[in-house]
């Protein structure tokens, strides 16, 4: 049970079936966050709704990859699931968008500050927090995108 949530039911272990590599299963893991917040839109979800099912995929990430926890196994993404789904909490249109694509680059490429010092962080919690923090850069970026009227 844990390593089909950990591997975002199955999305994270596609690419190693695939092409023998685990290189890109995140994006993976994202996929799905986005396929939920597309759900979410199309529901008319307040914002809050939104809060609690990230809230929810952060949980669902500490517990399911705690037993893979030696180092940051390529095929665990549901930590990529739980930061896309923080980046788009209350957005829509393009800011939306916009706060995928950052969180997404800023998981990837760990140069925003604290993103790289949270993957260090052990266990669970290194695996799960800099996907969060990279979700929270995507947040600011899609909520700035909002305030300036990007809509």
């Amino acid at each position: 049970m844990r390593r089909l949530l950990a591997s975002s039911f199955g999305l994270g272990l596609i690419l190693r079936r695939l092409r023998g590599s685990d290189s890109g299963s995140g994006t993976m893991g994202a996929f799905l966050g986005v396929v939920i917040a597309i759900a979410l839109l199309a529901a008319d979800a307040p914002w809050w709704v939104s809060l609690l099912v990230a809230a929810a995929a952060i949980a669902v990430s500490l517990w399911s990859a705690a037993p893979f926890a030696d180092g940051d196994p390529g095929w665990v993404c549901i930590d990529e699931t739980a930061g896309t789904l923080i980046a788009v909490i209350g957005l829509g249109g393009l800011p939306w968008l916009v706060a995928v694509v950052v969180a997404r680059l800023a998981d990837i490429f760990k140069v925003l500050p604290g993103v790289a010092a949270a993957e260090s962080l052990p266990g669970a919690i290194g695996i799960t927090a800099d996907d969060v923090i990279a979700g929270f850069y995507g947040l600011a970026m899609g909520w700035g995108l909002t305030a300036v009227g990007a809509l």
